[in-house]
Order: structure tokens, then C-alpha cells, then sequence
């Protein structure tokens, strides 16, 4: 019983950790302890302890800065400003390449191929090898449709 309750802390903790890393290079507003806004660009953090570096950072009370560290401790709640692409055809297609091996973390704009292939709008920004390449092929045709859709 123990061991299954370690087990699924450890998957626990390694979907956070997905999560959080999903909002890398999107616009967040963090709010700070003190009740002090920041809205930025996430563009790199500590996981040990969750402080941030954040890109074309505003405040609330109007001052701004190119680029700002904020500590962990500070941190009271981060929200996704930046909405996430719809990424529900290449989701259904890529189920069907690689059968209950896909999670689409849809809040983050993520699908996860495997436990170890991310994919984006962008195409395949995490994972190598024929499967991460049998990934990006669908991506790249999937983003073809959408272009040609948004065209029409």
C-alpha cells in the first residue's frame, strides 16, 4: 500500500512539474504576497523552489523593467493570461498513431506523447528519436490543414 501511495505522489509530482513548465514563453500574472501585480513573460524558473524570471514585466502600482526576479517565497498565485491554441485534431490524430500513449494538457496548450514527447503549436519542443520525428510529421501535417483552413 505504501509503495502505491509513493507511486502515484511521484506521477503527482511529475504532472506538476509539466504543468508549470508548460507556461514557459506565455504571459502570466503573478501576484505577490504583498498584493503587488506583476504581468510578464515566464521565461525561466527554479524548480527547487519556484522563483521566476519574468520578461516585459509590468506592475500594478506602473513600474516596468525588461526583465525581473521574483522569489519563490514571494509568490502567491500565478495565472495564464496567454490563451493556449486548440489543439484538439492533433490530439485525436496523434492518439490514433500512438493508442493510450497521449495526454493533451489542454489548459497549458500541451500534448504529451509517450511521458516523454512534448509537442506545441510550434512542433516538437521536447524529445528525439523516430518516435519524436513520427510526432513532428503529424504536427507538420495537421499544421498544414489549420494554414490552409485560416486561408478559406
Amino acid at each position: 500500500m505504501v509503495y502505491r501511495v509513493l507511486e502515484v505522489s511521484a506521477v503527482a509530482a511529475k504532472r506538476f512539474t509539466e504543468e508549470f513548465a508548460s507556461t514557459l514563453d506565455r504571459s502570466v500574472s503573478v501576484l505577490l504576497k504583498s498584493g503587488l501585480r506583476l504581468t510578464g513573460r515566464l521565461v525561466a524558473f527554479n524548480q527547487a523552489d519556484y522563483s521566476l524570471w519574468l520578461a516585459e514585466v509590468t506592475s500594478s502600482d506602473g513600474r516596468s523593467s525588461k526583465k525581473l526576479f521574483v522569489a519563490g517565497s514571494e509568490v502567491s498565485s500565478i495565472e495564464v493570461l496567454e490563451k493556449g491554441p486548440e489543439l484538439d485534431t492533433l490530439y485525436e490524430r496523434l492518439s490514433r498513431s500512438f493508442p493510450n500513449m497521449v495526454r493533451y494538457l489542454r489548459d497549458a496548450g500541451v500534448i504529451v506523447v509517450m511521458d516523454r514527447i512534448r509537442v506545441t503549436k510550434d512542433g516538437v519542443v521536447e524529445g528525439t528519436g523516430t518516435a519524436a520525428q513520427r510526432v513532428q510529421r503529424v504536427w507538420e501535417e495537421w499544421r498544414k490543414e489549420e494554414a490552409e483552413k485560416s486561408v478559406t
